[in-house]
């Protein structure tokens, strides 16, 4: 029987990478002191500081902000809805059961439970996103998830969001980038996007926890999550980096921690010079982006038919001259030849 590395008691979960296993109550002390350790090595936030988890009905985002409450830090969640038929509907019942199941936690910190529906907020649900717009399901997904958390945490008056991104979802997508050499994505790719006008800070916590730990986690704290996966997610190119990456760690345990921690120890600084982009605001949104509409407006008056130059609030004046600049500069010709 293998015995925890902390206690020596009869350990329940083994961590290859460590070379170790835990008992129960060990193992949630690991847990609980890796995200510890991410929060003071990258001063993601402190005491005092309002946070916005961004939670799915999953096991990560559920385990941070179960972890981050037990720390007793100011955590609130943000359940978005995506519209995705039963799916959504079984995440958005986990989530307030999990709000409902703490309330006296929440209640101590101030904290809450903050819901937003894509559909009614913006006009739009996911599936059809991903039917009309030209960008693939998920990645109008993610799209969608950045902008609504960014926006609901400035309004909301939080100085921090925070994502439940693991290691092996670190570690994916550095592989991808990587190997695509998309050298302005790897250098935003940290456990910490400092803020900047109109943008709060955005926080990783569990970047240094597998996916096998947060799912342990979960089922010893007795947190019930989504199990499946969104039914969307099919041939999504994630997937397949991070099968990728599980196979080189079955046979060299330690292979995704390695990468990940070593780009970010030794890496990254050779990478932060591409990440210089000078930002303005939107014109129809007004949060911040490198050009005239954010993507997320883009994406958004591509899906519902709407003509951006009008979204803006131009003036008639100079209605041929922005017409021309923003069918050149921001979207494709066909999104305004085709929305008379």
């Amino acid at each position: 029987m293998m015995k925890c590395r902390r206690c020596r008691g009869p350990a329940v979960v083994e961590v290859r990478r460590h070379n170790a296993a835990f008992c129960r109550d060990c193992f949630l002390h690991h847990v609980r002191e890796q995200v510890r350790r991410a929060i003071r090595a990258h001063d993601m936030f402190g005491p005092d500081d309002r946070v916005l988890v961004a939670v799915s009905g999953g096991k990560d985002s559920l385990a941070l902000w179960d972890v981050l409450l037990e720390l007793g830090y100011r955590a609130s969640g943000l359940y978005l809805g995506l519209g995705i038929g039963d799916y959504s509907s079984r995440s958005a019942e986990v989530v307030r059961r999990f709000a409902r199941e703490r309330r006296g936690a929440l209640e101590a910190v101030g904290g809450e439970l903050v819901e937003i529906d894509l559909a009614q907020a913006y006009g739009f649900d996911i599936p059809t996103a991903g039917r009309k717009g030209s960008r693939s399901t998920c990645a109008v997904c993610g799209l969608s998830k950045r902008y609504v958390f960014n926006r609901a945490a400035l309004e909301r008056g939080y100085d921090v969001v925070a994502t439940g991104h693991n290691l092996d979802d670190e570690a994916a997508t550095l592989l991808g980038n990587t190997l695509r050499w998309q050298t302005d994505y790897i250098a935003r790719q940290a456990p910490v996007l400092p803020a900047r006008p109109g943008m709060v800070r955005k926080v990783k916590p569990l970047y240094r926890l597998s996916e096998l730990e947060t799912a342990a986690y979960s089922f010893l704290r007795g947190i019930d999550y989504v199990v499946e996966e969104c039914p969307l997610v099919a041939g999504n190119t994630q997937l397949r980096y991070k099968e990728a990456m599980n196979r080189l760690e079955v046979t060299s345990p330690g292979t995704k921690a390695q990468f990940l921690l070593g780009y970010l120890d030794r890496a990254a600084p050779l990478f932060r010079a591409e990440d210089a982009a000078a930002l303005t605001p939107c014109r129809a949104c007004g949060q911040p982006t490198t050009g005239r509409f954010c993507a997320f407006c883009r994406a958004r008056a591509q899906v519902l038919g709407l003509r951006l130059e009008d979204l803006a609030g131009r003036e008639e004046d100079g209605e041929r001259q922005v017409a021309r600049e923003l069918s050149e500069e921001v979207l494709p010709a066909e999104l305004y030849g085709g929305a008379s």
